[in-house]
């Protein structure tokens, strides 16, 4: 059959007017770091600051440790190390990279919508923040008393309750902190909105927030990894520097050992449940972003034999450190509140936006200096989200120039601009005054099941369909060394295993979506699920397409698309060898492995076919071993 020139590398072309290289024109990164900083950047997000130290004390405090690095080792090391192998052994992004079985591109369909998803509602986060870090330039927190045109009657300022410590004890349970009607009724303006189908109108703060956060997302990827592989210097690093000041600060604080003893005390009969086990499996499978196509597309910017076994270690380990670390900085602080309201700890600790954009607000205001602590608090929070964004545009940037790489490669920045314009305006909605429910409905069902679906179905094609062997030898040919055991048995049983008890448990245990007191319609549930659905039968769409492409019986159908497609393989010439090399473009006899063995070396056989190449290979590394 004959390639389109819209899908064509230049070595498809021949010598004419194209000169440069395929993989030279995609791009790579520039600096050493580049790709282990975009990696810590994108996995160390809000999730590490906001929902891990939450997750610990609902689970069994200390003991949540134990079921958190087991289901580390069993899913989080193993999908995380296979998707790195996949991109930069093909050097393609989420969609091309499924040239490994044609027949199961509409996995990398389903990414990319997942993703889209995702990069919408969590641009609105970074608005948020972006919106307390205004507000923290100011000599007085507006969050810090009531008497507020927006606060109500149950308002009850901390100070107020700090002075009647001493006498008669406040009944707090009917009241309202100031710092969580400035969230609900002045940046949110919940109370214009009656509920989901009632948005109300749009909050221009909000909205001009949202632009300012897209407009930065933008200009970072303007260049792709040449412009975001720089920033990360800055916003996978700042942060570090931030958590351990705000730890420093948190430990020295009055009662600071009240909030960390709460977060830390182990209670190892939780263990039994087996509840914590699901609790830790997701965590560590949101944490590190498997499934999302941001490793995949990192890992295929990078040069041929980088050695991304070690940076698997370095990223999914630190991640974990980065989370319990966060636990210490958020439980000091909130161990401190605890003291100074004269409540208990489970009163004040929260998890989400509830703790991002109330309680730790709340507690700045009871610190000296409080608006510094509050910039660097938000300031953090601001740098943990970008690199993240950037890793979800530059996933579906790329999945699509991939695609077509002569019209739109050239177009990269246009194209990207386009892209981060259209995510704007379906952003809109969550600027309403109703916007909250619209993006917790987006977060509780836009990568949730589907998601799910997308790493198992990827863990099954690899080791079954495209096979454990071939792949492992593909990781040889890349890295120098085979997988061990251990990451076989995981790919073969255990990740798949875990991922498939994820999604039933999430199934079996569905509860619909609320926020605070409310609960959303039926509509609203069924237009959750249905998106959800919709990635999920991405995947039957894309067999469909893929077997209708094919001729002869269905089931002849069904091999030849399940095969890796004729050009699949290392994107650069130098280093396609053993059966890649028979797959070089317009190869019809030995002379592409002739021209290979002269050119790079390395090929000792002049066999005519792959797989003759193959068994020769396999009976040399047998005949070294004995």
């Amino acid at each position: 059959p004959v390639m389109p020139d819209l899908l064509m590398s230049p070595s498809d072309q021949g010598d004419g007017d194209l000169e440069m290289e395929y993989p030279a024109d995609r791009g790579n990164w520039t600096g050493k770091l580049d790709f282990l900083l975009s990696c810590i950047g994108y996995c160390v997000g809000l999730g590490n600051v906001w929902r891990f130290p939450y997750r610990a004390y609902t689970n069994g405090g200390g003991a949540f440790l134990v079921p958190y690095f087991i289901m580390l080792a069993i899913c989080g090391i193993p999908i995380f190390f296979m998707e790195l192998s996949l991109g930069q052994f093909s050097s393609l992004g989420p969609l091309a990279v499924w040239k490994i079985s044609p027949l199961f591109k509409g996995v990398g369909m389903a990414t990319i919508l997942i993703v889209s998803l995702v990069a919408i509602y969590y641009n609105m986060i970074i608005a948020y923040v972006l919106f307390y870090l205004f507000a923290s330039l100011t000599s007085n927190l507006p969050w810090q008393h009531c008497g507020n045109w927006w606060n109500t009657n149950l308002c009850l300022d901390h100070h107020v309750i700090q002075a009647g410590n001493a006498a008669i004890p406040f009944n707090i349970t009917n009241t309202v902190s100031p710092s969580e009607e400035y969230w609900s009724r002045y940046v949110l303006h919940i109370q214009g909105s009656s509920g989901i189908g009632d948005p109300g109108r749009i909050r221009w703060n909000l909205c001009l927030c949202l632009l300012l956060s897209w407009i930065i997302v933008y200009l970072c990827i303007l260049k792709g990894v040449k412009s975001s592989g720089k920033v990360v210097y800055f916003t996978a690093t700042f942060p570090y520097f931030i958590l351990i000041m705000l730890l420093i600060r948190g430990v020295t604080l009055e009662g600071a050992w009240k909030g960390i003893k709460f977060y830390l005390t182990p209670q190892f009969d939780h263990l039994l449940s087996s509840k914590v086990w699901i609790e830790a499996a997701l965590q560590i499978f949101y944490s590190l972003g498997v499934g999302f196509g941001g490793l995949l597309t990192f890992a295929s910017y990078n040069t041929f034999h980088q050695n991304i076994y070690r940076d698997t270690f370095i990223v999914t380990l630190g991640n974990a450190v980065t989370s319990i670390l966060a636990g210490f900085a958020i439980f000091s602080v909130l161990g401190y509140m605890s003291e100074e309201l004269g409540v208990p700890v489970n009163q004040v600790a929260k998890a989400g936006p509830g703790l991002a954009f109330v309680v730790y607000p709340q507690a700045m205001t009871m610190l000296p200096l409080s608006p510094f602590w509050s910039f660097l608090f938000f300031f953090m929070l601001l740098t943990l989200g970008l690199d993240s964004q950037f890793a979800f545009m530059e996933t579906i940037v790329t999945a699509v120039t991939d695609e077509f790489p002569y019209y739109l490669r050239p177009k990269k920045a246009f194209l990207s601009a386009i892209i981060c314009f259209a995510m704007y305006l379906m952003g809109l909605i969550l600027t309403t005054e109703g916007g909250m429910y619209w993006l917790v409905l987006l977060d509780d069902y836009s990568a949730g099941f589907g998601l799910m679906v997308v790493v198992i179905t990827t863990c099954l094609v690899v080791t079954r369909v495209y096979g454990m062997k071939r792949f492992c030898r593909d990781i040889h040919m890349m890295l120098g060394f085979k997988p061990g055991l251990y990451f076989k048995a995981c790919w073969m049983f255990l990740s798949p295993a875990t991922m498939m008890a994820l999604l039933v448990y999430n199934i079996v245990k569905y509860q619909p979506s609320e926020y605070g007191s409310y609960r959303f319609p039926h509509w609203a549930e069924v237009l959750g699920i249905l998106m959800g659905l919709f990635s999920c039968l991405m995947i039957p769409g894309g067999m469909v397409l893929a077997v209708l492409r094919e001729e002869g019986t269905l089931w002849e159908r069904i091999q030849q698309a399940s095969r890796p497609a004729t050009d699949w393989g290392p994107s650069l010439e130098e280093n396609r060898t053993g059966m890649y090399v028979a797959t070089l473009a317009g190869s019809q006899s030995p002379k592409p492995l002739m021209v290979h063995m002269r050119k790079y070396g390395g090929i000792t056989s002049y066999e005519n076919t792959a797989i003759e190449v193959d068994r020769e290979m396999e009976e040399e590394e047998e005949e070294s071993m004995i």
